[in-house]
């Protein structure tokens, strides 16, 4: 039996699967947990000092740096990125 798949990329057996902006969005917030927590352990900076900057509880915190957690909205991000020094960057490809 021939795979159906074959030739294909991967984004396009997701979007026949319909998954397709599902992993995309929790790839991206996985991407941005990690490099957040690379620049909190460059400056060390802990969660709760992360936390006390953003004026918000390490509860908080820690749904933003959780990679599964994808309803963060994009002023937090801004607001995230100003606290550690950062400018948020977002675009198209």
């Amino acid at each position: 039996m021939m795979n159906q798949y074959t030739g294909s990329d991967f984004d396009d057996f997701l979007e026949e699967e319909g998954i397709l902006e599902e992993v995309s969005a929790k790839a991206h917030k996985r991407l941005l947990a990690l490099q957040l927590a690379d620049i909190m352990k460059e400056n060390s900076m802990t969660k709760t000092s992360l936390a006390a900057k953003l004026k918000t509880s390490r509860s908080q915190l820690d749904r933003i740096l959780d990679p599964d957690n994808t309803s963060i909205t994009i002023e937090l991000l801004e607001r995230v990125a100003h606290a550690v020094g950062k400018k948020l960057r977002i675009e198209f490809a």
